[in-house]
């Protein structure tokens, strides 16, 4: 039997899952301005907005994963370029108690789950144990980047047996080029790429 973007999408096993949607990460003091300028040019946080709010409706849950440190930097990533560029570029947004999302995206009753190091909220921390006890087999997947986090959380996800939903519109990554290529060779085969509109039209109402 095909897989369809609706038999996805059954009430109760179904959570919306953001990467790094915070001022720190895509805001105007962000770090990567070609990030934050990607987010935008997307629409990925009034879109995010949309699948969020929708999912709030459905009684699915809103977990919003962001990137934050601890005090003094205790266990930080120091193994990559990555966050070693992140450092000399003054990442200093996502100290601790840091981290909460964009307003826009965030309600109460929402689920936070900060991570304190590596780029993929799957790992070290409890989100894969808390979609499971909640039943949950399709993830739906926003946020940044397409390149890093955003395709790391996929492969994660994967392994341990979810659905992952990515909404192109959602989530953004840099360079531009190279992201789309991500999304069109990479996560492809991986997720069911779609867009926010398609998404809501094809979710089934509470």
């Amino acid at each position: 039997m095909a897989i369809t973007l609706e038999s996805l999408l059954q009430p109760g096993r179904v959570a919306f899952v953001m990467c790094e949607v915070q001022p720190g990460v895509i805001g105007e003091a962000a770090p990567w301005p070609a990030l934050t300028e990607a987010a935008a040019k997307v629409g990925l946080i009034p879109n995010a907005a949309r699948i969020a709010q929708a999912a709030r409706d459905r009684a699915a849950p809103v977990v919003h994963c962001t990137a934050e440190r601890l005090p003094g930097q205790f266990g930080a990533n120091a193994n990559a370029r990555l966050f070693g560029n992140a450092r000399k570029r003054g990442a200093a947004v996502v100290e601790r108690g840091s981290s909460m999302p964009v307003p826009e995206v965030w309600r109460d009753g929402d689920i936070h789950l900060p991570r304190f190091h590596g780029t993929s909220p799957m790992t070290g921390g409890p989100l894969d144990s808390l979609l499971r006890n909640q039943g949950v087999t399709t993830v739906v997947l926003s946020g940044v980047s397409l390149c890093f986090a955003v395709l790391n959380t996929t492969f994660d996800a994967v392994n341990r047996s979810y659905q992952v939903i990515i909404p192109r519109d959602a989530a953004a990554g840099f360079p531009e080029a190279y992201a789309e290529q991500v999304l069109a060779n990479t996560l492809s085969m991986l997720a069911t790429i779609t867009t926010t509109d398609e998404l809501l039209a094809a979710w089934p109402a509470a």
